[in-house]
């Protein structure tokens, strides 16, 4: 699974409980987007996660 290349979120693992209270593995993964960046004057790919994207920590080439 991919990783936000800026701030390093990945894969949380957890216990999915049931209404019957039983318990299974489970993960939430993170919303990771393959966009081209602007990176020191040259646009190339990143993995970056929507929230990066949103706040402006990036800068989308066009």
């Amino acid at each position: 699974m991919a990783k936000c290349e800026v701030c390093g979120k990945g894969v949380t693992f957890g216990i999915r409980v049931s209404h019957s209270h039983r318990r299974s593995n489970r993960a939430w993964k993170p919303n990771v987007k393959r966009v081209k960046v602007v990176l020191n004057g040259k646009p190339t790919h990143m993995n970056v996660c929507t929230r990066c994207l949103r706040s402006g920590k990036v800068e989308r080439a066009l």
